[in-house]
């Protein structure tokens, strides 16, 4: 059944001071991605690491976001991993699913499954492809401190909405430091581990430049996101 149109909330874009992101090719060859740490070389591998973070609450956190999508639309998933949201709970919707990504490996496991996949370095400001809904599940940390810059885009990508959702519980941020360790230095897609981490205090001041375009935010997966729905 299709998901009925969220409400059109006038524009209220971010403001104030941006660090200049410099732009970067969308193009990525293998060589880059010696870094990487492991659980992005694999999808099996990765999927073993999701569940074993999330448990009984990892297929909640796809369904959360599935149920947002409207049966049809033109879904834009950002950083879209191994595109587990569209194999397993968008592609029997029929949705005209692109998935972005700088792994070529899961953009190459995109295209096999149906969709389309490209290569795409998010810390570029090359406009994003346009769709009815942007998603974004448990990436946006990779580009903080300056975040906002990409959530940006992605609305200004967005005809219908963007989903967001973002981790606010997390290894990385354990007082264990041996668990802050392991968050740390296992976060690596390919451009830098990630020392850095959303609270839902900091994720909050991030999108309070965002208020009058949030219809919805919510706890999901046991509490360990956050998720916000942004009217465009």
């Amino acid at each position: 059944m299709r998901q009925a149109p969220i409400r059109r909330v006038r524009p209220d874009w971010h403001s104030g001071a941006r660090a200049t992101v410099p732009a970067q090719p969308t193009t990525v060859q293998g060589s880059d991605f010696v870094s990487t740490s492991l659980i992005y070389r694999n999808r099996a591998v990765y999927e073993l690491m999701m569940r074993g973070l999330y448990g009984r609450h990892y297929a909640a956190r796809y369904r959360a976001i599935a149920e947002l999508v409207p049966e049809g639309a033109d879904v834009l998933d950002v950083c879209c991993g191994p595109a587990t949201l569209y194999t397993r709970y968008l592609r029997h919707r029929n949705v005209r699913y692109t998935g972005l990504d700088l792994n070529e490996k899961f953009v190459a496991g995109v295209t096999r499954a149906g969709g389309a996949g490209r290569v795409w370095n998010m810390r570029s400001s090359q406009p994003l492809p346009p769709a009815d809904v942007v998603i974004m599940q448990a990436s946006l940390y990779h580009f903080l401190p300056d975040a906002a810059p990409v959530l940006d885009r992605m609305l200004a990508a967005a005809r219908e909405r963007v989903v967001l959702a973002e981790p606010v519980r997390n290894l990385a941020t354990s007082r264990n430091r041996l668990l802050a360790l392991i968050g740390q230095r296992f976060t690596d897609a390919g451009d830098g581990s990630q020392a850095h981490r959303f609270t839902e205090a900091s994720l909050a001041d991030l999108m309070r430049g965002y208020r009058a375009r949030i219809v919805r935010d919510e706890l999901i997966a046991g509490g360990r996101e956050k998720l916000y729905v942004l009217a465009t």
